[in-house]
C-alpha cells in the first residue's frame, strides 16, 4: 500500500504539534511522558517524527495529542474554530 503525502508529509498537524509545544516550553520527552501518563505509548521519537511529518498521525491520536497540549483537537488539524 503506497501511503499518500501532502506536501511531502504524512500528516497535517505536525507544524501544530510543535508550535503548541514550543508555545508551553515543553521538550518532546516532556510532550510523550504526559501522553504516556494517558495510557498511550507515544516516544518522543514518535513525537519528532509527527514534528517533522513523517509519520502518519491516525485519528485517535489526534485527541490524545490534543488533550496533552490543551489545544482543540480541530486546531491541531488547521480547522480553527
Amino acid at each position: 500500500m503506497r501511503l499518500l503525502t501532502l506536501d511531502g508529509k504524512y500528516n497535517i498537524c505536525g507544524d501544530r504539534v510543535r508550535i503548541a509545544r514550543e508555545n508551553q516550553n515543553l521538550s518532546q520527552e516532556a510532550l510523550a511522558a504526559r501522553i504516556q501518563l494517558n495510557g498511550h505509548s507515544l516516544t518522543q521519537k514518535a513525537i519528532s517524527r509527527i514534528e517533522t511529518g513523517l509519520r502518519v498521525v491516525p485519528d485517535y491520536e489526534i485527541p490524545l495529542l490534543a488533550d496533552a497540549l490543551k489545544v482543540n483537537p480541530l486546531w491541531l488539524l488547521g480547522l480553527d474554530c
